[in-house]
């Protein structure tokens, strides 16, 4: 590759999935790249400010103050591999047991209970983008996944969606240096490092800008041709011409790369179709198994689980102030939305009674050996129905269900377990 590449196709995302953070702010190493989609990009949330509320001395604000960065991830799957499932819902809920499944694990997730630390009441995690190819790499320390929300719709792969949260802490790849050199000069030697690239091209391509400042505070571009693969590089240049004086020369460019820069292999697994799913709604949960209920299975439109922990990046005293110390959990907070065909009177029969009941949701893919298959549970011990109004789709009635899952005394709210080759998640 002779050029840098911005296809949004080329983007890689790789995170600590395996290990925690041990505390906040503290980078974990990268250990996997994982599929998303392609407008799933990390990227940071700036906190600046003008001085519109002060009085100084114009109609307009004249100054901008930089108060840091929080980051965010809209991270996404339409096509959700179990890997997705187990990495987004471990660091959602917080606490993962890993047993032996065959040649693979069973990673089975409850919500934690409390916190684990004054600073952290989730694990956090360390991600690294590759923006296109490569525009540039930037290492997040510190995210967290604030709200999940999984669907299990009819004729689709299960959909998996989550809003996480970072504290803003980040490295680029990309660095600025000031040279120092004579305006005269036909090439510019960098002060230690080398740049990124095995050829002259790539070379070529990661030096992304030169400039010189002429006068006081104009920065004009330069033309560049060449980059050594010394270290420190040296840079071959257009002269700006002029009298032979000292000017500052500004060097963007993509030093050779070490550490977190070089990404882990991707784990490939094959996505969870919903054709492959058991739906059970009314069962008892024993605490290994349903017992009773009702299966359904064609009138099912969608399962929608939406798992949100309310929480929230702040910015406390330690952090250093360019980005937070802490991250809070508001309440965490469950609901399901199911859609379905209207044949029957059991939902609205729940609203009438005001009970409750267990729902259960099992996606299955292929075999991993010859008895387990790469697979997700969804199990609620305790679901109450809020409402569930009858509408109307195309010519057949349908049913929304809005359902409220509850805290049950000995089981807790929710348990997913997730089967794969993976050996640990948030450990």
């Amino acid at each position: 590759m002779s050029e840098r590449n911005f296809m949004a196709t080329n983007n890689v995302i790789a995170v600590s999935a395996n290990l925690r953070e041990t505390k906040i702010n503290t980078e974990q190493t990268l250990d996997t790249a994982m599929l998303w989609n392609m407008a799933s990009l990390i990227d940071l949330d700036p906190r600046r400010q003008n001085n519109d509320s002060e009085a100084h001395g114009k109609e307009e604000p004249d100054t901008i103050y930089d108060r840091g960065n929080l980051a965010v991830w809209p991270a996404a799957h339409d096509m959700a591999q179990p890997q997705n499932i187990a990495f987004l819902m471990g660091y959602a809920m917080g606490n993962i047991v890993t047993t032996a499944a065959g040649a693979g694990y069973k990673h089975t997730i409850t919500p934690i209970s409390g916190g684990l630390d004054a600073n952290r009441e989730l694990p956090s995690f360390t991600a690294a983008q590759r923006y296109g190819n490569v525009v540039m790499k930037r290492l997040f320390a510190s995210m967290f996944v604030d709200s999940v929300t999984t669907t299990f719709a009819r004729d689709s792969f299960v959909k998996i969606a989550a809003s996480v949260k970072g504290t803003g802490k980040y490295t680029d790849n990309v660095v600025t240096e000031i040279i120092n050199a004579y305006i005269d000069a036909t090439s510019l030697t960098l002060a230690a490092l080398g740049v990124e690239g095995s050829t002259a091209a790539l070379r070529l391509a990661n030096v992304q800008s030169i400039k010189v400042e002429l006068a006081t505070g104009v920065w004009t571009e330069v033309a560049y041709s060449a980059v050594s693969g010394a270290t420190p590089a040296i840079i071959t240049i257009a002269a700006p011409g002029g009298t032979h004086t000292l000017k500052n020369f500004k060097v963007l460019y993509i030093p050779a790369e070490a550490g977190w820069m070089t990404f882990p292999a991707r784990v490939n697994e094959s996505p969870l179709e919903i054709a492959q799913t058991v739906f059970n709604i009314g069962g008892t949960w024993s605490g290994s198994a349903f017992a009773g209920g009702r299966s359904l299975s064609a009138e099912i439109k969608s399962l929608e689980h939406i798992f949100n922990n309310n929480g929230e990046v702040q910015f406390v005293p330690g952090a250093g102030g360019m980005y937070g110390g802490r991250y809070m959990r508001g309440g965490r907070m469950q609901t399901i939305k199911l859609d379905r065909e209207f044949r029957d009177f059991i939902m609205k029969r729940h609203v009438i009674d005001n009970d409750t009941f267990g729902v259960y949701v099992k996606a299955v893919g292929p075999l991993y050996d010859a008895t387990y298959h790469y697979q997700t549970e969804y199990i609620f011990p305790k679901v109450a129905v809020l409402k569930a109004p009858i509408t109307v789709d195309g010519k057949r009635l349908a049913e929304a269900g809005d359902l409220q899952v509850l805290e049950d005394d000995t089981y807790g709210s929710a348990i997913v377990t997730v089967q794969n080759l993976q050996a640990t998640y948030a450990a």
